[in-house]
C-alpha cells in the first residue's frame, strides 16, 4: 500500500469512528442517544488510535492536514509530499462520512433538527463569535501538534504510541472542545461537510459554509505554529519559518478581531444586560 492510500484509509477510519459516535449520540432513536460529551470525546480518541494503528506503518498516520503542515514546517516531513497527503486526507474524510450516512440511514428521517444532522458531519460554535471561535481552533490544534511531537519524544512500550495519542484527543475534547466542537483538523471538518452538502439527507438544511473557513484555516495555522514552537522550545531550533508563521498568526488574529469586534462588543453588552 502507498502512503497516499494509507492516509485515505486511515482518515476514513477516523471519520467512521468520530462521525459515527456523533451520529449515535445525537440522532433520534439510536441506543446511544443522549449519552453525552464524554462518549463523543472517547469515540474520537479511540478512532484516532485505531486509525493510527491501521496505517501508522504505511504513511505515518498523519490523518490531518494541520499535522502534516506542522511536521513540514518543523523539518520532519518533506514539503513535496504535503499536497498528496492533504488530498488523501480530504478524500478519506469524505468517504468516511458517506459510510456513516449509510450506516445510520433510517435515523436521518427520524431526526427533525437540521443542525443536529449537520453536527454529525461538521463542527460549529457553541457561541457564535468569529474571533473567539478562530482562536479556540488555533489553540486546540497547537496543543494537538505540540502534544503529538512531545509524545513521540518519549519512549513507550512498543505499540503504545497510537493509544497515547488517542488519549491526547480525548483530553483536548474534554478540556478545549466545548467551544467549537474541536475540529482541530481541516479534513475532519471539510470532507464530511462536503458530504453533507451532496448527500440526499432528509431535511438536512444548509451546510453552514459561512463558518466552514474557521475549522480549515485556524487548525492549519495553529498546527504549523505548533510544529515550529516545538522545535524552538524543546530543541532550540529557530528558523525563518518560525518568525514568518508567528507574524502571520498575529496579523491574522488582529485582522479578524478588527473586522468582527462589533460582534464581540454586541455579545458582551447582551451578556451584561
Amino acid at each position: 500500500m502507498t502512503a497516499f492510500w494509507g492516509e485515505v484509509i486511515g482518515t476514513m477510519i477516523l471519520i467512521v469512528f468520530g462521525a459515527g459516535v456523533c451520529a449515535g449520540v445525537n440522532l433520534k432513536s439510536t441506543y446511544a442517544q443522549n449519552s453525552g460529551w464524554i462518549v463523543i470525546t472517547m469515540g474520537w480518541g479511540l478512532g484516532v488510535a485505531m486509525a493510527a494503528y491501521a496505517v501508522g506503518g504505511v504513511s505515518g498516520a498523519h490523518l490531518n492536514p494541520a499535522l502534516t503542515l506542522g511536521l513540514a514546517f518543523s523539518g520532519d516531513f518533506p514539503w513535496d509530499q504535503v499536497p498528496s497527503y492533504i488530498v488523501a486526507q480530504m478524500l478519506g474524510a469524505f468517504i468516511g462520512a458517506v459510510l456513516i450516512y449509510l450506516h445510520y440511514l433510517p435515523h436521518w428521517k427520524e431526526t427533525s433538527d437540521p443542525g443536529t444532522k449537520l453536527g454529525v458531519f461538521a463542527t460549529g460554535p457553541a457561541i457564535q463569535n468569529t474571533f473567539a471561535n478562530f482562536l479556540s481552533e488555533v489553540i486546540g490544534t497547537f496543543i494537538l501538534v505540540l502534544g503529538i511531537l512531545a509524545i513521540g519524544a518519549n519512549e513507550f512500550t512498543e505499540g503504545l504510541n497510537p493509544l497515547i495519542v488517542g488519549f491526547l484527543i480525548v483530553a483536548i475534547g474534554l478540556s478545549l472542545g466545548g467551544t467549537t466542537g474541536y475540529a482541530i483538523n481541516p479534513a475532519r471538518d471539510l470532507g464530511p461537510r462536503i458530504a453533507h452538502f451532496v448527500l440526499p439527507i432528509p431535511g438536512k438544511g444548509d451546510s453552514n459554509w459561512k463558518y466552514a473557513w474557521i475549522p480549515v484555516l485556524a487548525p492549519a495555522i495553529g498546527g504549523s505554529f505548533g510544529g515550529l514552537f516545538y522545535k524552538f522550545a524543546f530543541e532550540g531550533v529557530i528558523s525563518s519559518s518560525f518568525y514568518g508563521v508567528t507574524f502571520a498568526l498575529i496579523l491574522l488574529l488582529a485582522v479578524i478581531y478588527f473586522f468582527t469586534k462589533k460582534e464581540t462588543l454586541n455579545q458582551t453588552k447582551s451578556v451584561s444586560i
